[in-house]
């Protein structure tokens, strides 16, 4: 049985090491969440004014980590609630720490946790979620918040909404064991002024239960919609939640596991080999998110769109591991000519970024390819789901493990390094070439770039004439991809960001 999946247009080992020349889309893709707002390490920390009190208490948000927690992939989030001054002395008492585990594809909750203290007493409970399966889990239109949640996973789903103007989102929020049905309405935008600096915002109105009047959130207008402002009242006078301090911070690696140290086999790469990764040295944080836009010829309209992820370290079906990830798909500007969405995991060694697990999942139209490959980098040797076992030279790569490991290449002008990559079942080498150093603009900016050609042991070598352009620095940023078809060039371009406050 053939399992590779053979786009109508180009190769796939190039459609796949752009990730967003033909991806395709998902059926239930429209109930896909951003991720941007769960960096792992992101903590945010407010000062809550009530009534006359200026300070009258402080909280703070944090995504901890990314990894296997009662038995299942989860984020870890965790707040912290404390009264401070004369509020803390003379009306209440309060300093509580919560704990929440969401699934990372949804960002539903499926168990939380509570510390709840005042002056004389300590108490802690747990709670587990159960959440809908099947088609009562795919919410009505216009909602996006399908399931339960807790307060906490409520805080992060909606900054993963799109929050466009005049939308309305309906979530149901679980507290203190009474489930509230809380609606978000976008109703404008506004400049707020805090002590942290200017922000331009995404207005909300919030609706719940009547204890809570004229509940307003402001968004950050950026991808990660930070929650910038919150005010509303109670019967006892006013409350307003400022954000005080927005930051990120890259987990500290775990010490590093033993493990012997893996080589290239030398028939099956160019001179000279790449240099082997150091564990912890690598170009790229362990959060990073690239995110790309694909144009065809001399169209500025985009026709497709990818991100890739570096999810985090962590331990991955029971070893230690870097967790890579890419999803790309069509814009609506080419629904006419393809529709397409791909997605690729792959679990990497810290050292060499070497894959020992990928996952496929690439549908194109009718077709669709759903593949697990297990890599033994010791034998040299790939199983995939079903049976079927390849036999592959040592230190080979996947498709997505290829685009990480390049950008630790030495990539001096001139200089060709080879690498083994698994392409449609079969291991091949691939070559990459430092041409020269130039600048390119992307959008408003001119970035100091390397030229580089990648080239296969095909007998036409670079029949796609594919080019990538990698920023001239430590990191290696890949600025730009570009390809010959058979519908003409094809770019993608790297989205760089305005700097911002927050």
């Amino acid at each position: 049985m053939n399992l590779s999946l053979k786009p109508p247009l180009i190769s796939t080992f190039i459609v796949l090491i752009l990730a967003f020349v033909f991806p395709v889309a998902a059926q239930n893709g429209a109930h896909s969440i951003s991720q941007a707002p769960y960096k792992v390490g992101e903590k945010l920390t407010y000062n809550i004014s009530y009534s006359a009190f200026p300070t009258a208490a402080h909280a703070e948000f944090e995504i901890v980590t990314r990894g296997t927690f009662y038995g299942r992939d989860a984020i870890q989030l965790r707040a912290h609630l404390e009264t401070t001054g004369v509020v803390n002395v003379a009306l209440f008492s309060i300093n509580n720490d919560y704990t929440t585990y969401i699934d990372p594809e949804t960002g539903l909750p499926f168990r939380t946790q509570e510390t709840a203290r005042d002056a004389m007493t300590s108490a802690e409970a747990s709670h587990d979620f159960t959440q809908p399966a099947g088609t009562e889990a795919i919410p009505p239109k216009m909602s996006a918040l399908g399931g339960t949640f807790d307060l906490l996973s409520a805080f992060y789903r909606a900054r993963a909404l799109p929050l466009a103007d005049g939308a309305k989102y309906d979530v149901t929020v679980r507290s203190e064991g009474v489930d509230y049905n809380v609606e978000l309405e976008v109703v404008g935008r506004q400049t707020v002024r805090t002590n942290l600096g200017s922000f331009e915002t995404i207005v909300t109105r919030v609706k719940a239960n009547s204890r809570f009047k004229n509940v307003k959130i402001y968004f950050s207008v950026d991808e990660r919609h930070v929650p910038v402002l919150f005010t509303g009242r109670v019967n006892s006078g006013d409350l307003r939640a400022e954000l005080a301090s927005s930051e990120i911070t890259p987990p500290a690696a775990p010490a590093p596991t033993p493990e012997p140290t893996v080589q290239p086999n030398p028939a099956a790469v160019a001179n000279p080999t790449p240099t082997p990764v150091v564990d912890g040295e690598w170009p790229f944080p362990l959060n990073e998110q690239l995110n790309y836009q694909v144009f065809v010829g001399t169209s500025t309209t985009a026709m497709g769109n990818a991100t890739f992820q570096v999810k985090g370290r962590s331990k991955y079906f029971d070893r230690d591991g870097i967790f890579l990830t890419v999803t790309a798909q069509t814009t609506n500007a080419a629904a006419k000519v393809f529709v397409a969405r791909d997605q690729i995991d792959s679990y990497v060694e810290p050292k060499g970024l070497l894959p020992y697990r990928t996952v496929l999942n690439l549908v194109e139209g009718k077709r669709r390819l759903n593949q697990t490959l297990t890599t033994n980098q010791e034998s040299g040797s790939v199983s995939i789901d079903g049976g079927a076992r390849i036999e592959v030279p040592v230190g080979t790569h996947d498709y997505l493990s290829f685009f990480y490991a390049l950008r630790t290449f030495s990539l001096g002008i001139g200089k060709r390094n080879g690498i083994s990559v698994l392409v449609e079942n079969k291991p091949k080498t691939v070559y990459v070439t430092a041409l020269k150093r130039e600048q390119i603009g992307l959008g408003q900016r001119v970035v100091p770039a390397i030229a580089l050609s990648i080239t296969t042991d095909d007998p036409e070598p670079d029949k796609y004439q594919l080019r990538l352009w990698v920023s001239d620095d430590r990191r290696r940023l890949p600025l730009r991809f570009a390809a010959m078809t058979q519908i003409g060039a094809l770019r993608a371009d790297l989205a760089i960001l305005p700097t911002s406050s927050h």
